[in-house]
């Protein structure tokens, strides 16, 4: 998750796959803390180094990216989510709160220390050129990808309209990486996306939280009300939904719930506890509605599926989640670069912290994709929360498992199971509601 932080005079923005907060006060540089003498001694080995490099290194160095480098470096092993970025970075990162940029159009993560691809975005040039999951990008150029950071990629990748970058992918069948010359476009990540299914069932898709999410989602709403009146039932679908911005996660779950908690948030410092509750304002009718998640279900995405699935609003279709349920919080620093660091572990209405672990389906369809990266297998990565009896009882449920029988070849299965179920309540319902009517 990702929070946007308030100081005197500061804003920061955050993303990486999660949310945004608001604090009156982060308070960070004004606090005095007790340094340990190790601390003091550990800087001093830190110093002398710097100086050695300096002085005595074959070649010049420039002393503010060996510091960068160095603090990269000490970031980078806390946890997979946690990183320094420098002025230009912080800046790539702002953009991606936007939306729109110019680059391929696919979403990457780490596993086994090698970039993989998570995901191509629909309907752009990595998409196109037939990026698909689970690809590993073993160089980019000419450029290995060992020991690259995701926001160097990113940075690598990413680039004005119309000029072309070479990225050499290995593949499951692949005797060895095969280059893939792929023209960059202005990559416009369409949030929310919707259309009528039969008999006036709704369908919304959510790509990732972004800033206007929530308004779209309205437009969303608004359109398929003219497409098919009043809706039924409701399909959401979050699958590959790689997380975003926080704040909006909150405002989409809210838009379907009318009370209670949506998600909470712990961290080591006390500052970093919160909790979101809904609120009754333009909540939608109380339709049957079933939401798709898949192993791509990520972080923002896994708090709208974890607080519907608790407050029993929807029933979850699908197979697990990804699993990752930390905080990240961007602290904006004095020369134009960010520290993003791991503050929390946030927690769905019932307790449950999804951390490394994911959120199970009511209703388990489909198989997961074969290698597809978790966050249990990133390196690093903050260990699962071991659920005490009194939690173990909030997450007792009944899973169907669906077999793939009569699949049509290219056919949404699951997308397609959620329109029978959906189709099924008013069956039963018209049932119940006739018998009940002549037993009177």
């Amino acid at each position: 998750m990702f929070k946007r932080l308030r100081r005197p005079g500061i804003w920061a923005a955050v993303l990486a796959i999660t949310a945004v907060f608001t604090f009156a006060s982060w308070g960070m540089s004004q606090r005095v803390v007790a340094v340990p003498n190790e601390t003091y001694e550990g800087l001093k080995i830190f110093s002398d180094v710097l100086s050695i490099i300096e002085q005595d290194y074959a070649e010049d160095t420039e002393p503010k990216e060996l510091i960068y480098n160095a603090i990269k470096g000490m970031v980078r092993e806390l946890d997979p989510h946690s990183n320094f970025l420098t002025p230009d970075e912080y800046k790539e990162m702002q953009i991606d709160t936007r939306g729109v940029f110019g680059g391929l159009g696919i979403k990457i993560g780490m596993k086994d220390e090698a970039l993989v691809v998570i995901a191509p975005i629909e309907d752009t040039p990595a998409f196109e050129a037939g990026i698909l999951a689970n690809d590993k990008i073993v160089k980019i150029e000419d450029k290995s990808t060992i020991g690259m950071s995701l926001d160097e990629a990113v940075k690598l990748m990413r680039g004005p309209k119309g000029t072309k970058v070479t990225i050499h992918i290995m593949r499951d069948g692949f005797d060895k990486p095969k280059p893939f010359t792929i023209v960059r476009d202005i990559i416009k990540v369409k949030s929310v996306k919707f259309k009528t299914l039969e008999e006036g069932f709704g369908y919304i898709r959510i790509t990732q939280f972004q800033e206007n999410t929530t308004v779209e989602l309205e437009k969303a709403f608004t359109g398929l009300k003219e497409e098919a009146g009043e809706l039924k039932g409701l399909v959401l679908d979050l699958r590959d939904n790689p997380g975003g911005i926080l704040n909006e996660a909150v405002s989409v779950s809210n838009v379907f719930l009318d009370s209670g908690l949506i998600v909470y948030t712990k961290g080591r410092a006390g500052n970093q506890d919160m909790v979101f509750n809904a609120e009754l304002k333009d909540t939608q009718p109380d339709y049957p509605m079933i939401v798709l998640v898949n192993g791509g279900s990520a972080s923002a995405s896994e708090i709208v599926a974890g607080a519907l699935q608790d407050h029993k609003r929807a029933v979850l279709l699908g197979t697990p989640t990804f699993g990752k349920g930390s905080v990240q919080t961007i602290v904006p620093l004095s020369d134009g670069s960010a520290v993003r660091i791991t503050t929390a572990k946030y927690y769905t209405p019932s307790g449950r912290s999804i951390q490394a672990k994911g959120i199970e389906p009511d209703i388990v369809v489909g198989d997961e994709v074969a290698g597809h990266p978790k966050e249990k297998d990133l390196e690093g990565h903050l260990e699962a929360e071991k659920a005490d009896k009194e939690k173990q009882k909030t997450e007792e449920k009944i899973t169907i498992v669906e077999g793939e029988s009569e699949v049509k070849e290219g056919e949404d299965i699951q997308l397609k199971r959620a329109i029978d179920y959906l189709k099924s309540w008013y069956i039963f319902k018209g049932t119940k509601e006739g018998a009940e009517k002549e037993a009177a």
